[in-house]
Parts: C-alpha cells; structure tokens; sequence
C-alpha cells in the first residue's frame, strides 16, 4: 500500500489585511487562498484534506449573526467548484473515500455535504465546538453549524480515538501522531493553539506535512513570524500557537519536508493544480 500521488486545488480564496495573519504586515488586503489537498491512497482511494469554500458557505451566512463572518473575510468562489475539479483529475464526487478535517472553520467545511459517502476523519473537540454556546459566539470563533453534515457523528473516525504512535525522525521536533487507516501512508498530527481540534496531516509518501491554519504563510513559518495575539487569542490560545509555530519553524530548517499551509500563496503559484 502507498501514496500514488498528491494534488493541491485552490477552492476559493478569501480577503482581510495581511497584519492580521503575521506581525508586522500591512494593513492593505490581501487574498489568502482556500488550499485543499488530494492525496490519492492505493487502497483506500481518494482522500480530501479539507474542502475549501462552496456556494453553501454564502448559503449559511446569509442571516444575522452569521453574515458578519462574510463581512469579515469577504469570499471569492473557485471558477471551478471542488466537485468540477476533482471531475477533471478524474474522479467523482461518490469516488472521494474520506476527508481529512484539519479543524470546522468555515473555509475548510464548506464543502463537506458535498461528499455524503465519504468517511470523515476530525477532532471531536472541533466537532464538539461546532455544537457549543450561542450563534454569535460560534460566529466569533469561526464556526457555522450548518456546514456540519447532520450523520458526521455516524461517519467520523476521532483523532482522539486512536492510538498515538511514533514519528520517524523525518518529521521531528514533532513526534508523535495517529495512524489514521493502520498502515502509516496517513498521519494525523495535532497542531495546536489556532482553534479547539486542530490537525494535519502527513504523507509520508509524498513528504508533504499539511499543516492548515498553524501558520497562513511560508514566509511565517520560515521567519517564525506569528500573528498578532489580537488574531490567536480571538480564535484560539496564543502560547499554544507561538509552541507550534516554533516547531514548524525548526522543521522547516532541516530542508527535508514540503509544508503546506491552507492559505499561503507561494504554495498555491508553486503546486495548485490549474486546468
């Protein structure tokens, strides 16, 4: 069994100043593209990591409180939705085996009901977040409960629910994760501090580490360079957050690793997939 390949898709991008995802950026607003990555597993299948934006995130924010998420990070659709994207690589929709969730913010669900055969592979802390206190709160953390599937809990496999095992050295100074179908082609890493039930996910295979939201550039990662605590302490905790980056930051010094963050733009012009 092994990887056979890995694509990256752009699903979307969204817009907000550029200080808000590093210290020390501008205020000017720059568009942060929706990274959703395709990693085509022997046995398994195909397998999603996240799903980028879809019409139903315009859908979910159309009422009040939820709109202010749009306000906020005003979104632009693919000209391809993920469905027509995967369609040209091949594969349709009732194809994708499962999708790893690297955390519920809108931008990374949007597009789950899209694949209602597909095993989902999450946090249950996320999970759970999606389902805790009021609208305007879930709103503030960047949470929308209607991109949450209704038979998720059937469908799920938890990260919290397997076994952790060991990294190789390839991998350090992180080490340890979750073998998430039993034969180390698919790690789970937790990544946290962005937001409760935060992961990536690692392909061995292809030496990719997706790390979503843990940093929104690779300039952040490789400049150790987070954002405002304004940024983190809103959605998450920023020492946690400050631990992580740290740790990317010493992985990215070795050289040996391809990461991928969610949003980075130098990685979309390097990898997206395009046509």
């Amino acid at each position: 069994m092994s990887v056979s390949a890995v694509h990256i898709l752009q699903v979307g991008a969204c817009r907000h100043p550029e200080i808000m995802s590093r210290q020390g950026g501008h205020l000017c607003p720059v568009d942060f593209p929706a990274l959703v990555g395709l990693i085509l597993h022997d046995e398994l299948g195909p397998v999603l990591f996240d799903t980028g934006y879809d019409q139903r995130f315009l859908t979910a924010t159309e009422a009040f409180p939820e709109r202010l998420y749009r306000l906020a990070t005003p979104v632009s659709l693919p000209p391809q939705p993920l469905d027509i994207q995967l369609e040209n690589i091949g594969y349709a929709v009732d194809d994708i085996a499962g999708i790893v969730v690297s955390h519920f913010h809108g931008d990374h669900v949007a597009g789950l009901m899209q694949f209602p055969k597909a095993r989902i592979f999450c946090a249950r802390t996320g999970l759970e977040a999606t389902r805790r206190g009021g609208r305007f709160n879930r709103v503030r953390r960047g949470l929308l409960s209607a991109l949450v599937p209704d038979d998720i809990d059937s469908r799920a496999t938890f990260f919290e629910d397997l076994s952790p095992v060991a990294l190789d050295d390839a991998l350090s100074p992180f080490a340890h994760g979750v073998d998430l179908i039993g034969d180390g082609r698919l790690m789970g890493i937790e990544l946290p501090g962005h937001c409760s039930g935060h992961w990536g996910l690692w392909v061995p295979d292809a030496r990719r580490f997706f790390i979503g939201d843990a940093a929104w550039s690779l300039e952040a990662v490789e400049q150790n360079v987070p954002p405002p605590a304004l940024t983190t302490g809103l959605l998450g905790h920023t020492a946690t957050y400050r631990a992580t980056l740290d740790a990317l930051n010493a992985l990215s010094k070795r050289g040996t690793v391809e990461i991928i963050p969610s949003h980075c733009a130098r990685t979309a012009e390097k990898w997206v997939r395009r046509g």
